[in-house]
């Protein structure tokens, strides 16, 4: 069906779009964003501490860029967060955790083997720790990201593709 066979009883107006702008929302996602993003910092580094880590962690950072998504539409997220930039995380994420995990058997011991770091300098167990929850917590928000940039990207095909 072209554009010049419209049904006449549907109006000129295509009705909303996905995205309705709203200030309130714009303005209070501005506002909590930096919060959660430092709640899921905490959350990763008191991973081995208490509950929480890295997994925990990577899902709430996720989220921030939903909410930023919803807010400011998700074209707009999409141009500022570029898929580089999640594949830098989702690979900076892997690479501090083999990296950890290989520098233990490099210094003798098995793989994430946390005490073969403290003879290179003190409290190097809990640095280590922290390094691998900052990793996983990399990867899992890399991946939330990606899965829901791929979901969004279905759901506008299907609606500009959608002729019925």
């Amino acid at each position: 069906m072209s554009t010049g066979d419209a049904d006449p009883a549907a109006g000129d107006d295509e009705g909303p779009g996905l995205y309705v702008e709203s200030t309130i929302i714009m303005t209070t996602v501005r506002l909590v964003a930096p919060f959660i993003l430092t709640f899921a910092l905490f959350i990763m580094f008191h991973g081995a501490d208490s509950p929480g880590g890295g997994f925990q962690g990577g899902v709430i950072a996720g989220s921030v860029v939903m909410m930023l998504a919803f807010a400011y539409g998700i074209d707009s997220t999409r141009q500022w967060l570029d898929v580089r930039v999640v594949s830098a995380l989702a690979s900076g994420g892997v690479f501090a955790f083999v990296g950890i995990g290989l520098g233990a058997m490099a210094l003798g011991g098995q793989f994430l083997q946390y005490a073969e770091f403290e003879a290179l300098f003190g409290h190097a167990i809990k640095y280590a720790i922290e390094l691998v929850e900052l990793g996983i917590g990399a990867i899992v928000a890399a991946v939330a990201i990606g899965l829901f940039f791929l979901l969004a990207a279905g759901f506008d095909g299907v609606a500009e593709g959608d002729s019925s």
